[in-house]
């Protein structure tokens, strides 16, 4: 004759039951994540040019609006990524073989990445998903991913604590191959959002 199970018995093993259950849709959740990661990555890595428009907003405490600016993004495999910014002032970044230079106006000057702190997780965070490199990207961020090829969310947050004592978390969302934008949380509460595309015609 089979015992029978007391009620408050009963609820432990219903509780243990969901509770490894939860853990297997967990991990089920996770390998499947893990996979898409890996074939977009594949995707971005297939993508060896890009030229597309660009607007950019900086959300500062200090002011009322965000200050915003528009322009084109250039990218050349495996590391050449070029910011024209045309408004409100002329403005060019090139990030090229390690090394970031800005021209205004007649002038060029090459920037020290670690100068600014803040500007060096959305360059890794950029070129890294750019490049399908997600060796990379996990080499740098914890990288957590959503969604599905046609619309995706990369949740990138600084491994080493120098960084993200400056930039907390960055999101990357996209479709397939084209990255539309960027978001950026600083740690002072500062945020800027980079909205990509259209493409830019031939």
């Amino acid at each position: 004759m089979a015992n029978r199970i007391r009620p408050a018995r009963g609820r432990t093993i219903t509780r243990a039951v969901i509770a490894v259950t939860l853990a297997w849709l967990a991990n089920a959740q996770s390998v499947h994540a893990q996979a898409d990661l890996d074939r977009l990555m594949g995707l971005l890595a297939q993508r060896k040019h890009g030229h597309v428009t660009f607007v950019e907003q900086h959300f500062l405490a200090l002011l009322d609006r965000p200050l915003e600016s528009s322009g084109e993004l250039l990218y050349d495999a495996p590391d050449r990524l070029e910011k024209r910014t045309l408004r409100p002032k002329p403005e060019t970044l090139l990030l090229q073989q390690g090394e970031l230079s800005a021209h205004r106006g007649h002038r060029t000057y090459i920037l020290e990445l670690r100068d600014y702190p803040q500007v060096v997780p959305l360059i890794d965070s950029l070129r890294a998903t750019l490049a399908g490199d997600r060796a990379a990207l996990e080499q740098v961020f914890e990288v957590e991913f959503d969604g599905a090829l046609d619309r995706w969310t990369l949740l990138l947050r600084p491994k080493d604590p120098a960084v993200a004592r400056s930039v907390t978390q960055i999101r990357i969302q996209g479709a397939r191959d084209a990255i539309q934008l960027v978001a950026i949380q600083q740690a002072d509460g500062d945020r800027s959002l980079l909205t990509i595309g259209p493409d830019v015609g031939p």
